[in-house]
């Protein structure tokens, strides 16, 4: 009988690096009765720390990587109707926050190898309202980013870096993060550095660290000789409890990030020239971190396609993603049908006149070939060899299995 080798699981204790040091913090902050980071030290500790972490002179926290997405974008502060690139393999999350803020989210092809947007399918999608492009390290994969700056500072653009998925990712040696005008990161239950839920912004442009400052807390100046509410703005606000959290796991990221590249690296020696099998290309230039291992698979390789190799390994207790996102961002119905304030179509509507037209599946080839092949395993800093010897050997049983040749 098979017998499966359970794998470690991000979604609980298994896979995750929490214990006494978190609660030795969590437990000051209950002994303190201070759980408004307004008033208590571990937010403020942790984002200090973040900050020299990244070299920044400023980091923020967030409630949530779309917060941070959202305080990034209102930086920006663009008019209604003006356009913010972004990519269509992302998290809804990390695209709602243009809508909310008045702007127009504008989609540029991927790579179909590295998952990413590129300078030259950023480039045919910009126009005079264009704002701002968000690059989005997909899976802890850089973007190749020195075309992506050369290209937004020639167009005079502002560019956010989405590294919910890629910390201590790095390009050329630099920090994904700290090479656009402001990185954004996510804490949520699945990422190298977690809270459950949380989020933080970084930047070293003095443009934009008053107003992401003010727009975490109502716009409310504290500390301003006389302060107010000097715009639109919600509460963001991290607690103190998530804060002790991430503060404690700030000591662990760097082993977290090594282990996940050290057992992805034997992932991807073991499955090497592995018929109808790619493993993750990595953007030359970058380090990869592997929030998730991304595999290419050719379909037509296999009995039933992607989804009877992505069945084969359920069976076995590994549960992949497949195609990771069922369809683009584009094609979800909150922006194909512009389901927003009422049924105003609001902000498109603000540009009634010349609103960007729907967008088309023939202008997203990348898109469309990277989500039909792509199976993504899930990973973690608690597998050892021994899991990723399972999962290498379960997958090369499927090819043995499924295989067409």
């Amino acid at each position: 009988m098979f017998s499966p080798i359970p794998l470690p699981s991000d979604a609980d204790n298994t896979g995750r690096t929490f214990g006494a040091e978190e609660l030795e913090l969590l437990r000051r902050v209950i002994e303190s009765g201070t759980l408004n980071c307004t008033k208590g030290t571990m937010v403020r500790e942790f984002e200090r720390r973040f900050a020299g972490l990244y070299s920044v002179p400023f980091a923020r926290c967030t409630t949530s990587g779309t917060a941070a997405i959202h305080t990034a974008v209102a930086a920006v502060d663009p008019e209604p109707g003006d356009e913010i690139i972004t990519s269509p393999i992302t998290d809804m999350g990390a695209i709602t926050p243009i809508i909310y803020q008045g702007a127009i989210p504008v989609f540029a092809d991927v790579d179909p190898r590295t998952y990413n947007v590129t300078a030259e399918t950023i480039a045919p999608r910009i126009t005079a309202r264009t704002r701002a492009v968000i690059v989005t390290h997909l899976f802890g994969n850089p973007c190749a980013m020195d075309d992506i700056m050369a290209l937004a500072r020639e167009r005079g653009i502002v560019v956010i870096e989405d590294c919910a998925q890629a910390y201590l990712c790095e390009y050329r040696g630099r920090l994904v993060g700290t090479i656009g005008d402001i990185g954004c990161f996510s804490l949520q239950q699945g990422k190298h550095l977690s809270a459950g839920e949380g989020g933080i912004v970084i930047t070293s442009d003095e443009r934009y660290t008053r107003r992401m400052r003010l727009f975490v807390d109502k716009a409310w100046g504290y500390g301003d000789p006389n302060p107010d509410h000097y715009f639109l703005a919600p509460n963001y606000r991290m607690t103190e409890l998530q804060g002790a959290v991430v503060l404690a796991q700030l000591d662990k990221v760097e082993k977290v990030v090594r282990s996940r590249q050290e057992t992805a690296r034997v992932l991807t020696e073991l499955l090497a020239e592995l018929p109808g099998v790619q493993t993750p290309a990595v953007t030359p230039g970058g380090q990869h971190v592997y929030w998730k291992y991304p595999l290419r698979i050719d379909g037509s390789r296999f009995q039933n396609g992607l989804d009877g190799l992505w069945a084969f390994l359920k069976e076995r207790g590994i549960n992949s993603a497949l195609r990771y996102i069922q369809k683009p961002a584009f094609q979800c119905q909150v922006i194909r049908d512009r389901v927003t304030l009422g049924r105003s179509g609001w902000p498109w509507s603000a540009r009634s006149a010349d609103a960007p037209a729907p967008e088309r599946a023939e202008d997203y080839p990348g898109t469309f070939d990277a989500l039909s092949r792509v199976l993504v395993l899930p990973w973690n800093e608690r597998y050892t060899t021994e899991h990723v010897e399972y999962i290498a050997r379960e997958i090369i049983a499927a090819v043995q299995a499924l295989g067409n040749e």
